[in-house]
Parts: structure tokens; C-alpha cells; sequence
């Protein structure tokens, strides 16, 4: 807490202008919210279970859903309070867990999404090697260097925010505590902050589109090259709800993070925002058993199992 700080606490906005609806929008979003958790928790277990699933892809694809459900889950609960109960007041030290939270999962989140089209280049590109690369010691050790890295760069921009003098304004303009907001409320001299998050949206966001770019152009050109129209249309639905997700994802974060000035445009980053939060770990699941042969086969095997069980 920076030196001159007297807030000992922060109003979340939330939506005002639809407050009014508050009952009927709490029903959506709670169901959009167990619906979300539920197709996760599922992906995570079938994962975890199923031998078909002891592939690299299903390895990312379930510490991916584990993700999804704690990013949602750090946000939607006080939105569904303050939709049905007005609680709209959060502690100075409880926003900040909540913000750090928010961004550590949400940028381990995009390097994930990296590592995912990766291990897709390399499993189209270069089948013959790819046991050999994408062996469980790499994939650990990638997963656990994203942590890592991730873990470092937001504790550090994420204390940086916190020692700010907080000594007026205590409204935040959105349905959760993020950086962009609380800068905002700051009576300190913003500039040297506003621009190592900036910075460090632009080095999290643009370095892992940039590695997901590069291994899809890969795959692109490895698929137009296959032989046959069959071999070409399987390759590509592999990938395609991956692009799905990576697309909603990206879209929606460079919106929000990737501009230099935090206090702009602040009103319709709560929109966009929902995007990251309420639909695309909805879609997460729905996309990824839907439009995948070998996750059907697994549910259909643990349902199996759980009806001879009985």
C-alpha cells in the first residue's frame, strides 16, 4: 500500500444502466457460469481418466479447461452478488487479489493457447518426430516455464499498481477489479505505471499471437500440400475450433489491454470483457467435444463405465 493511500475499500460499478434487470440477468449469467464450469470439469476429468486422452494435445487441452474454470470463477461470483444483491463493495486487499488473479491466469491462459498451436504444428508438420518432441518431459517443462514467467511479470506490475497513493475516487467503473480501472483511481502519477502494463500487454499478448501465427501459417501450408481432400478436411478440423477460441480470445484482450493510455475507453471494456469471461469459457467446452471424434469416444466410454459401476 503506497504511501498517502486512505481507500480501505472499492465500489464495483457493474452495469447501472441495466441494474434494474438485476434478477434476470443474474439467471443468464448463473447458468452461462455452471454450464461453463461444468463442461470444463468435464473435459479435465475425461482427460485425466481416459487412456485415448494421454496425448500432448489433451494434456494442454485439460490444464486449458482447469484454467478456464478458475479465471471465470474469480470474476463471475461477485458479478452474480451484485446482480442479485447489490453487494457491490470490495476490500482495497481483496481487489488486488482479484486483479492479480485475473491477469495471471488470463496471460498463462495466451501462453497455453501458444504452446497449443505448437504442439499442433509439430503433430501435422513433422509427424513421424513429433513423439519425440512433444514427450511428457517437454510438456511439463513448458507448462511449468509459462507459470513461471507469467507468475514473475504480473506479481511485479501487479505490486507496482498497489503502491499507488489511492486517496479519493473510489468507484471502479467495471464488474471486477482489473488494472486498467485501478490506475485509473489513483491520485499518483500514473505514466511510469500505465506504461510498464502496457508494455507488458504488448510483450504476453503479441509474443504468443506472434508463436500462434507462425505455427498455423505452418500448418496451413503442411495441409495444402496433403495429398488428399480427405487427409486436408480432417486436418483442418482439428485445428478449426482451436482458431475458434484463439480468435474471441485475442480479440477481445488486444481491445481491452494492448493501447497505451489505460484511462481510455474504460466503459466499453466491461463489454468486451464479458467476452473473456462469460462466453468464451462457455464455448471452450461446447467447441471441443462437439467437433472432436475422440472425445465423444471418451465420454461414451466414461458413461459406459459409470453405468456398469452402478
Amino acid at each position: 500500500m503506497g504511501n498517502g493511500t486512505t481507500v480501505q475499500d472499492f465500489i464495483l460499478e457493474g452495469f447501472p444502466a441495466v441494474q434494474h434487470l438485476g434478477i434476470l440477468l443474474f439467471s443468464v449469467h448463473l447458468l452461462a457460469y455452471l454450464a461453463s464450469i461444468t463442461g470444463n470439469v468435464v473435459i479435465v476429468s475425461i482427460v485425466c481418466t481416459n487412456a485415448r486422452l494421454k496425448t500432448p494435445m489433451y494434456f494442454f487441452l485439460g490444464i486449458f479447461s482447469f484454467a478456464e474454470c478458475c479465471f471465470t470463477s474469480t470474476v463471475i461470483p461477485k458479478l452474480l452478488a451484485i446482480f442479485l444483491l447489490g453487494k457491490q463493495t470490495v476490500s482495497f486487499v481483496a481487489c488486488f487479489i482479484q486483479a492479480f488473479v485475473f491477469v495471471f491466469i488470463g496471460a498463462f491462459g495466451f501462453l497455453l493457447i501458444a504452446l497449443m498451436s505448437v504442439d499442433r504444428c509439430v503433430a501435422i508438420c513433422r509427424p513421424l518426430h513429433y513423439p519425440t518432441i512433444m514427450n511428457p518431459r517437454t510438456c511439463t517443462l513448458l507448462i511449468m516455464a509459462c507459470l513461471t514467467m507469467t507468475f514473475t511479470l504480473i506479481t511485479w506490475v501487479v505490486v507496482k499498481v498497489s503502491q499507488l497513493s489511492f486517496c479519493g475516487p473510489r468507484v471502479i467503473p467495471h464488474f471486477f477489479c482489473d488494472l486498467g480501472p485501478l490506475i485509473r483511481l489513483s491520485c499518483s502519477d500514473t505514466s511510469s505505471v500505465e506504461a510498464l502494463t502496457f508494455g507488458l500487454a504488448l510483450l504476453l499478448l503479441l509474443s504468443s499471437l506472434t508463436v500462434t501465427i507462425t505455427s498455423y501459417s505452418s500448418i496451413v501450408v503442411t495441409i495444402v500440400r496433403l495429398p488428399s481432400a480427405k487427409e486436408r478436411q480432417k486436418a483442418f478440423s482439428t485445428c478449426s475450433s482451436h482458431l475458434i477460441v484463439l480468435s474471441l480470445m485475442y480479440g477481445s484482450s488486444i481491445f481491452i489491454y494492448v493501447k497505451p493510455k489505460q484511462t481510455s475507453r474504460l466503459e466499453s471494456n466491461r463489454e468486451a470483457a464479458l467476452m473473456n469471461t462469460v462466453v468464451t469459457p462457455l464455448l471452450n467446452p461446447v467447441i471441443y467435444t462437439l467437433r472432436n471424434k475422440q472425445v465423444h469416444q471418451a465420454l461414451r466410454e466414461t458413461v459406459c463405465r459409470i453405468k456398469i459401476s452402478r
